[in-house]
């Protein structure tokens, strides 16, 4: 009976000792301490020294008209290709819709039935030319960016394009339909490179039956705003 007050008397003894924080925190009473507030200051914040380049960007001149000249390939259908030539003359209505006249010509060469034929002529030299007037409707679908070297941004579009018009070929006036794409290279404020591709398409019958001739055409052109 003695042993066991001596024992109950040790443990009320080691309780109530103040800085035994491991009994207190091994019974579940009792706040544990806060550590001392460190006296190191915060580390420094990140700041990227960041070098921005100085880009010049042509932009679009603000006049509306766009004039100029091309030169390219026209591939004529049973006429073979040859080289082609014209001027085109656009006014943008808005940033994303421009119109466009265009007046082309190229040579058609010898069909294969006149070559294996040893001389027969479908049509003579003169009507051997081919000249098309046409009026477009284009539309810049994507405009973009070009970098060449680290201080130059030149301007992109492209579009695509279509129309309608006339095509002199073989002794007669035939309706024209053309569509196609093309790509616009601002070099200047002003002054712009133009790579396109069309398709001209008329009915001709000078084979024995009708039907829809492609020509198609491949020019680089250069142009300027005023």
């Amino acid at each position: 009976m003695e042993s066991r007050f001596r024992v109950l008397f040790l443990v009320v003894t080691i309780l109530s000792l103040p800085g035994c924080a491991a009994t207190k925190n091994l019974f579940g009473f009792g706040q544990e301490e806060a550590p001392p507030p460190s006296s190191e200051p915060p580390g420094q914040v990140i700041d990227p020294q960041v070098e921005r380049r100085k880009i010049k960007e042509p932009a679009i001149d603000r006049e509306d008209f766009e004039i100029g000249a091309y030169a390219g390939i026209m591939a004529i259908e049973d006429f073979g290709s040859d080289v082609s030539y014209g001027v085109r003359l656009a006014y943008h209505i808005t940033e994303g819709f421009f119109v466009e006249g265009t007046v082309g010509q190229s040579e058609g060469g010898l069909t294969s039935f006149e070559i294996l034929s040893g001389g027969a002529r479908l049509i003579s030299d003169s009507e051997r030319t081919l000249t098309y007037y046409n009026l477009n409707l284009g539309y810049n679908i994507l405009p973009g960016e070009v970098f060449i070297g680290e201080g130059r941004a030149y301007n992109t579009n492209l579009y695509l394009i279509a129309g309608l018009g006339s095509t002199r070929f073989a002794g007669d006036d035939r309706f024209t339909v053309n569509v196609g794409a093309g790509y616009r290279f601002l070099l200047t404020d002003s002054i712009a490179l133009h790579l396109d591709f069309r398709d001209h398409l008329f009915d001709i019958d000078l084979l024995g039956e009708e039907k829809t001739a492609h020509n198609l055409e491949g020019h680089l052109g250069l142009t300027v705003f005023f």
